[in-house]
């Protein structure tokens, strides 16, 4: 029996309903395959990704960029404060195996870039901003997935 896959998944604070309904649905997708979820451990995606492992029985671990727990979600299993602040989002994405990113903000965008930087491929995107470069394409490494099925799918790390 080895290790469990980590799988982060990043997205907004501050998130429309739709996407609190993916980030639950990838969740509960990525407890069911066994899998440790890793986020930044707050509200909005990564309060409804908590949400949806927890109910499928699975392992939550929260990165948090304070040096407490106060502000952690009710969902984690673990919540390790970092006194780090933003830069706790490099922790978040390489502690994946694979990274999911689910609707768009600028501390999102920061997570999508630095797990491509670190080389955490695969990164599937479920909605949010789409990066494009000088001539106007989006980058090939970022998979584009249709829906929460989808995205944890494309991780590959069940195949």
């Amino acid at each position: 029996m080895g290790r469990r896959k980590q799988v982060a998944v990043c997205g907004p604070r501050e998130c429309t309903e739709e996407e609190w309904s993916h980030a639950y649905e990838v969740g509960r997708l990525l407890a069911e395959r066994d899998a440790v979820l890793v986020c930044g451990g707050h509200g909005g995606v990564m309060a409804g990704a908590s949400a949806g492992a927890r109910a499928g029985g699975g392992i939550v671990v929260g990165v948090l960029p304070e040096a407490d727990r106060v502000n952690a979600n009710g969902d984690l299993t673990v919540a390790l404060p970092t006194g780090l602040g933003e830069a706790r989002n490099a922790l978040v994405v390489n502690a994946g195996d694979a990274v999911i990113v689910v609707g768009g903000s600028w501390g999102t965008l920061s997570e999508l870039a630095l797990a491509m930087r670190a080389g955490r491929v695969p990164v599937v995107q479920l909605g949010g901003w789409r990066v494009l470069d000088a001539h106007g394409r989006p980058p090939g490494d970022v998979l584009h997935a249709r829906d929460p099925g989808e995205a944890v799918a494309m991780t590959g790390l069940w195949t």
